[in-house]
């Protein structure tokens, strides 16, 4: 009878850890260039009273086995790189990769990456993120620069008066073996693991990258109906599993009570 409390109490751990993913998820719906997680789980041990294919007294051979499962718990939380919708701003400085690829920009002394193409330009001229970071490699602006044009390729073209070409620069795109592998540092960066492997520098447009869209920028990948169905199901998920533990909790006390 403990068993079951136990076991559903295991559950209601990996519902709540589910509904935590997806609070989340519906959090940043809005936020550029996010990727949303899902959580993944995994049966525990089972314990084993009869193996599979043994042999009874009489001879024969038991078809199938006796093993009671110990519950459930959550073993990842994937983030999900698929493509989110485009969002035409107009701005120059907003770019969203259009395919595989990130942006590098660098925190302090430490490289990251994101997928959130929000650029602004810091009291240097540099392009940067909201937070400061500056694009890698780093690009600086002019003062006197009138507009700038950013090609799908990644070549950027600051113009001056006159339509002179004042600064031209390339930027440049990383990829990795396995993105899911990548650490979220939070403010749409991530940081390179073992498990994402190194990153792969690249030009735009080229094999195994995408392109750069200017005057765009890429919006979350959250499906807000899914993400809803998500919730109701963990919800009522931990609805049952609460009411498995009333239940083994009500047979015990009938199991106590049987002698008064």
């Amino acid at each position: 009878m403990l068993r079951g409390l136990w076991t559903a109490a295991s559950g209601m751990a990996a519902q709540q850890i589910n509904i935590d993913v997806v609070s989340n998820n519906l959090a940043n719906v809005n936020t550029a260039g996010f990727k949303r997680s899902r959580a993944d789980f995994q049966d525990l041990m089972y314990q084993t009273i009869r193996v599979a294919g043994a042999t009874t007294g009489a001879g024969t051979q038991v078809p199938t086995g006796m093993q009671i499962g110990m519950g459930s718990k959550p073993v990842g939380v994937q983030k999900i790189f698929t493509q989110g919708d485009y969002n035409q701003t107009g701005n120059e400085l907003d770019l969203a990769i259009e395919g595989k690829g990130f942006f590098k920009v660098v925190s302090g002394a430490e490289e990251l990456y994101t997928r959130a193409g929000s650029f602004k330009i810091d009291s240097e001229g540099y392009i940067c993120t909201a937070a400061g970071e500056r694009l890698q490699p780093e690009v600086s602006i002019p003062p006197e620069a009138i507009s700038t044009s950013i090609d799908s390729g990644g070549r950027l073209v600051a113009f001056g008066p006159d339509n002179t070409e004042l600064v031209t620069a390339e930027l440049l795109l990383y990829s990795f073996s396995n993105s899911a592998g990548l650490f979220s540092t939070g403010r749409n960066l991530f940081r390179p693991t073992a498990a994402s492997g190194e990153p792969i520098e690249g030009t735009p447009g080229s094999e195994g990258f995408g392109t750069i869209s200017q005057g765009y920028l890429e919006m979350s990948n959250v499906n807000v109906v899914e993400e809803m169905v998500s919730m109701i199901v963990a919800q009522r998920a931990y609805e049952v599993n609460s009411k498995a533990i009333q239940t083994a909790d009500n047979m015990l006390q009938m199991a106590n009570n049987i002698k008064r």
